[in-house]
């Protein structure tokens, strides 16, 4: 395989089909050659059940602890066969898939770029004018941080070359919060960050609605500090919202 596509799921009944029929398209996916990979946390509604129409493998976390969303998608890279491993999140959806896939194959594959990663945005029908000021900002943002050598990719989509991974290590395990920042981080100190502000991947607006955008810029920051000073997470827990 040339890609490996690696989805941590948990509940996700109400949004992964969305996701996965756009990755299902039969032309695509013989076009790129990719595997879809779901890594279930231990889901307790019709999540598998979904995965399985579509998937090609199904991972599933059954030990009896919580599984974080590090852990989920460290099990997919173990079982990935692609030279380059593209990361979804289970409530996203894709703007265009073939323009994506097409950025990755043209721009990104055979580059001097170690990863990529793209803007994120609400789903257009549910967004409003907040959502766009808070979004419009941080992706402006995190593009700048990719410029200046810091480094952040949102877990909503993460493309890395798995030879990059063998050499700057997986996802930490131990962060609760702030694991794409990390990982993005350490990726930077060795090369460059591919940031495609064109390419587009629409995200649910369930966290916002629930706690505000506040809320979450305070969240945001507290996280991200405390990886920077202290090399751990704020949070102690991600609540799932559903």
């Amino acid at each position: 395989m040339r890609y490996s596509i690696i989805i941590p799921t948990l509940n996700e009944e109400k949004l992964l089909a969305d996701l996965l029929r756009q990755l299902t398209d039969p032309v695509l996916k013989r076009k790129y050659e990719y595997e879809i990979i779901i890594s279930d946390g231990g889901s307790t509604d019709s999540t598998v059940s979904i995965a399985r129409k579509y998937a090609d493998k199904i991972l599933l976390h059954n030990d009896g602890e919580k599984q974080n969303i590090s852990q989920g998608r460290n099990a997919g890279i173990s079982a990935a066969t692609g030279e380059i491993l593209i990361f979804f999140n289970g409530d996203v959806t894709i703007d265009d898939p073939e323009k994506l896939m097409d950025c990755v194959e043209m721009e990104f594959k055979n580059s001097e770029y170690l990863a990529m990663t793209t803007s994120v945005k609400i789903f257009p029908d549910e967004e409003i004018l907040s959502d766009k000021i808070f979004l419009g900002f941080y992706n402006l943002y995190f593009h700048f941080l990719n410029l200046i050598g810091v480094g952040m990719g949102r877990g909503e989509c993460h493309i890395i070359k798995k030879n990059v991974l063998d050499k700057v290590g997986h996802y930490s395990e131990k962060l609760i919060a702030a694991e794409d920042f990390d990982l993005y981080k350490r990726i930077r100190k060795h090369g460059k960050i591919l940031f495609k502000r064109n390419i587009i991947i629409y995200e649910s607006p369930r966290r916002y609605r629930k706690h505000g955008h506040p809320y979450i810029f305070f969240s945001w920051l507290l996280n991200s500090a405390a990886l920077i000073f202290r090399n751990t997470s704020a949070s102690k827990e991600w609540e799932q919202v559903r």
